[in-house]
């Protein structure tokens, strides 16, 4: 809220300095503002009373845009890779199943890892569950299983993530 937005009877007020101005009522405060040809912006609404500030209101806006803008670049994403299997999956191609995995983790990535079944690989579902058990084993130097094994219909996914150091 700015000037004549600004309804409460008293705000507490800071100069365009930076210095305490004191608890005063609005008008007074909008025409110390006036005086000084800025703004008179509400700054936090929920204080009692009403903290409010002589500034000039677009550049207040345009820094306050600069500093999320700042803050969305230094947000870091986190992607979930998919690495998918089949039961009857030799050691070799585990293996680079497993370093792919690693590379995934180890740019900060999540790795689900699914296990598919297809036709009368179904009746053998509990027998290969051991598949995964291994392949988090694999990397368990550098990931932790944040979701253990869970069948969902035709598959059996884990999470993985990076440790925490």
């Amino acid at each position: 809220m700015i000037n004549e937005q600004i309804r409460d009877r008293e705000v507490r007020l800071i100069g365009e300095n930076g210095e305490q101005l004191g608890i005063m009522p609005a008008r007074d405060a909008l025409q110390r503002a006036r005086e000084a040809e800025l703004d008179l912006v509400k700054i936090a609404p929920n204080a009692k009373p009403p903290v409010c500030k002589i500034i000039d209101y677009s550049k207040y806006r345009y820094e306050m845009l600069r500093k999320e803008k700042e803050a969305r670049k230094k947000q870091k994403s986190v992607e979930v890779k998919e690495i998918r299997m089949s039961p009857n999956i030799d050691d070799n191609d585990l293996n680079t199943k497993v370093s792919a995995a690693r590379k995934f983790i180890e740019k900060g990535n999540k790795v689900k890892v699914t296990l598919r079944f297809r036709g009368r690989e179904m009746a053998h579902m509990a027998q290969t569950k051991y598949i995964l058990d291994d392949f988090a084993e694999k990397l368990s130097d550098i990931a932790v299983i944040e979701k253990p094994a869970k069948i969902e219909g035709r598959t059996i996914v884990i999470f993985l993530t990076a440790k925490r150091q």
